[in-house]
């Protein structure tokens, strides 16, 4: 029983597994930042061109 309880306390797979999931999960993050910035960049972009658009037609 002391054996396994030992082999137990050095196996650190799982703790390798937790490390990866906690990047991919920061990444993830990093991710949505950046494509929410840049999404809210194009739409005022847009509509910025949508506005001088109407201007330029009269309307």
């Amino acid at each position: 029983m002391r054996k396994v309880l030992t082999n137990l306390l050095r196996d650190e797979s799982g703790a390798t597994a937790i490390e990866y999931g906690l990047i991919a999960a920061l990444i993830s993050v990093v991710i949505i930042v950046a494509i929410t910035a840049v999404g809210t960049q194009l739409s005022t972009t847009f509509n910025t061109i949508s506005g001088k658009l109407q201007t330029a037609n009269g309307n």
